[in-house]
């Protein structure tokens, strides 16, 4: 009797336990809402002007995007080692989405936005920022992940510091059209392997085009013309959220773009063009009242949110490479 009652108490509290990592996990994978960048940047600029500000806007969204990636509910859940974040896997993924934009706009802040030319040299604080947030993103010791990309936001404030300091000259910051096309440059290939892993949750039989248009080029080994393409079931989810987590990111950094590189777009007649990039994104983070991400076949009876996924970002990708060649037009 008493080994019983043992076990049924047992039992329960491991039950109760559940129930509770459950309810945390449930909480901790609430994705964090979209927030309005000009609030953010008039917040970060009491006392002065910031579109008088070349950089201030767009290096206040690189900010903003990686404080909430950190501080969000739960907090960075990529690397623990604990239960219950240890059995969640849509919000880390979510979380290496958004890192990976991140990473490309803080690269571009290091190599185009900061330079004037090819032959200058760079800015120090955006050379020691942009590796802090390249360490392994499920890194939890020596250092923990959020640590690198905590002092990578602190670089990055000193440098939007010192673009205030008017007299800084090292410090800047160039609103060009093309540099803002070596970006847009990174961005179009970013989305274009989103929606090439989002469409594969059906399978298909892809025909190769590594080499179309390209008859003397060659490539390091043979591939066969034709291949059947179909993402595990088990990644279907991950590649969702993942997808999710960056176009979210890229909607901030294009909502930062457009008030940084006003005259540029107006100047090109593309402001329009952004509109629309940003209107496609913001559709990519409705409400999904489903529990799970279905799978459904094409024109079947149930969902298939990736390929819904999928549409949006070829559509936002496809007005991506109208963008950039409006800012390569003279």
């Amino acid at each position: 009797m008493k080994q019983y009652l043992n076990a049924k108490w047992i039992g329960l509290a491991v039950l109760v336990l559940f129930v509770i990592f459950w309810l945390i996990g449930v909480y901790w994978s609430s994705e964090p809402d979209t927030f309005s960048m000009e609030d953010k940047v008039q917040q970060a600029s009491t006392g002065f002007d910031h579109q008088t500000v070349a950089g201030y806007t767009m290096t206040t969204s690189l900010i903003e995007v990686t404080r909430t990636l950190l501080d969000k509910p739960g907090g960075y859940l990529s690397n623990d080692v604990m239960p219950p974040s240890l059995f969640l896997d849509n919000m880390p993924a979510w979380e290496y989405g958004a890192l990976e934009m991140v990473r490309d706009l803080s690269r571009s802040m290091r190599n185009d936005f900061s330079r004037s030319q090819s032959q200058s040299i760079e800015n120090s604080l955006l050379a020691k920022a942009h590796p802090k947030f390249n360490l392994d993103h499920r890194s939890w010791v020596f250092p923990p992940a959020e640590s690198s990309y905590r002092d990578g936001i602190k670089l990055l404030e000193q440098y939007r510091q010192q673009l205030v300091d008017r007299s800084d000259a090292d410090s800047q910051f160039y609103t060009r059209a093309d540099n803002l096309r070596e970006w847009l440059k990174q961005i179009e290939k970013r989305l274009g392997s989103y929606s090439q892993r989002l469409s594969a949750s059906v399978g298909s039989s892809r025909l190769n085009t590594d080499l179309a248009g390209a008859p003397n080029a060659r490539q390091s080994t043979p591939s066969a013309d034709q291949r059947m393409v179909k993402t595990s079931w088990w990644k279907l989810d991950d590649n969702f959220y993942e997808a999710r987590g960056a176009t979210w990111a890229l909607l901030h950094f294009l909502k930062a773009v457009e008030i940084e590189f006003a005259d540029v777009l107006d100047d090109k007649n593309a402001r329009v063009s952004i509109q629309q990039i940003i209107r496609e994104l913001e559709a990519t983070q409705q409400t999904v009242y489903s529990p799970m991400i279905l799978n459904g076949g094409g024109f079947g009876m149930l969902a298939n949110h990736s390929l819904v996924m999928a549409n949006y970002i070829s559509r936002a990708n496809a007005a991506l490479i109208e963008l950039s060649e409006l800012l390569n037009q003279g």
